[in-house]
């Protein structure tokens, strides 16, 4: 027979668990509203776009945005480093950039007489690899360690990369001029896709009429700092996801492998994927269990860069994907 105490017992320690996750998720939601706002006076008119961005961050994974020329992918990477305190390292993609200028080299020491390792620029917080395409893919393939295992390994030795590590890559259209495509295994590394487009008229005349978007950010202030971001992403992983939301998750990964339209599908780990920004998503509106409207609004960023059309091979279009999530039934 229980003891009498155990009810009363386990309720205290409900309600203090209760009161913790509580807390926990108005102090992200506080912290996550604050870097919303203040990118929102930066990048003007892009409020879901920055949601997007900051989701991927909060979910550990790693963002690919892909636009025209001059739209503000560069100042959103670096808007956002500024407003969390992050170290920030921006790399310049070329044709003739080689991987040692991203991962760092080996330069013989001559008073120790032995090589001594310079880490490179990969060797940041958050890393923005500008226009990703302009290099070739060897040099694009020496991020690959980096995103997946957050380590380098150069001269056979190991090292760490900071905590948080991010990437943001910018990609021009594959039909300009000088541009090398992504190979699958590169692409599957990011985590989302999404392109800013052009502003919508009002903001774009409030950034016609306003200062210089440079002037503003070396003006601005860490909005929080690598400490609350950690904590934020580490509050995500902690949230609710049913049996069902799973189940549901799996279903949409098996339509784009058995779709015909497809030339293959999604991985597991685009399936992973999409369950660590969901919760990230449900985090950002203030809640401690995953919905699968959140999976739906962010499975066309998940899947649009992983799939590609049979036969062509191009990358598969939006209304492939809403055709998929149509015909897949929410258990």
């Amino acid at each position: 027979m229980l003891s009498p105490i155990v009810g009363p017992l386990a309720f205290v320690v409900y309600y203090h668990r209760f009161q913790a996750n509580f807390t926990v998720r108005t102090m992200t939601l506080h912290h996550a509203n604050r870097l919303l706002e203040a990118a929102s006076r930066i990048i003007l008119g892009k409020e879901r776009e920055l949601r997007l961005a900051l989701a991927c961050l909060i979910a550990r994974g790693h963002l690919l945005i892909e636009d025209v020329p001059g739209v503000g992918k560069t100042t959103l990477a670096h808007a956002l480093a500024r407003l969390m305190g992050l170290q920030f390292q921006r790399i310049q993609f070329t044709s003739d950039l080689l991987p040692a200028d991203i991962l760092g080299v080996s330069i013989f020491d001559r008073d120790t007489a032995a090589f001594r390792f310079h880490p490179g620029p990969v060797f940041a917080q958050l890393v923005l690899a500008d226009e990703i395409n302009r290099a070739t893919p060897k040099t694009q393939s020496a991020l690959l360690e980096a995103m997946e295992e957050r380590q380098v390994t150069a001269d056979g030795q190991t090292c760490a990369l900071p905590e948080p590590f991010f990437v943001i890559a910018t990609q021009n259209p594959a039909h300009q001029i000088g541009t090398f495509p992504l190979p699958e295994s590169q692409l599957d590394r990011f985590l989302l896709r999404i392109r800013l487009g052009y502003p919508d008229p009002l903001a774009e005349r409030a950034l016609l009429m306003g200062e210089d978007r440079r002037g503003l950010l070396e003006r601005q202030p860490a909005v929080i700092g690598p400490a609350e971001l950690l904590a934020m992403q580490q509050a995500a992983q902690g949230l609710h996801v049913t049996g069902a939301l799973v189940a549901y998750v799996q279903a949409l990964l098996a339509a784009t492998r058995n779709s015909a339209e497809l030339a293959g599908g999604l991985s597991p780990r685009a399936g992973l994927g999409l369950l660590a920004v969901a919760r990230a998503w449900a985090q950002l509106d203030g809640r401690d269990h995953v919905l699968p409207e959140d999976v739906q609004a962010l499975f066309p960023h998940v899947a649009a860069h992983r799939l590609h059309l049979a036969g062509d091979g191009r990358p598969a279009p939006q209304a492939t994907l809403l055709r998929l999530l149509q015909a897949v039934a929410v258990g």
